[in-house]
């Protein structure tokens, strides 16, 4: 596994972009500058983070998300295993 985070990745496991083994390190957002703790997917390419929008669930469960623009830098918090 390489020491940069992929382009784009999600936490639900429903979508083609999540990817456990690279969760599975630890990975950090810096979303213009400030850490985000929130972040459900972001795209380093495309520029944007997607957060949960407060309490508020569709009618799957899922979490409400809003797509914010700006500059995405993935990393990862600690070294990797091994």
């Amino acid at each position: 596994m390489s020491d940069t985070p992929p382009d784009r990745l999600s936490v639900d496991p429903s979508s083609p972009f999540h990817d456990e083994a690279v969760l599975a390190r630890d990975v950090g957002i810096k979303f213009n500058g400030v850490e985000k703790t929130n972040v459900e997917e972001y795209c380093v390419s495309e520029g944007w983070i997607k957060v949960a929008a407060g309490k508020a669930k569709d009618r799957f469960g899922k979490a409400l998300t809003i797509k914010l623009k700006g500059s995405v830098e993935p990393y990862y918090k600690g070294p990797a295993a091994g």
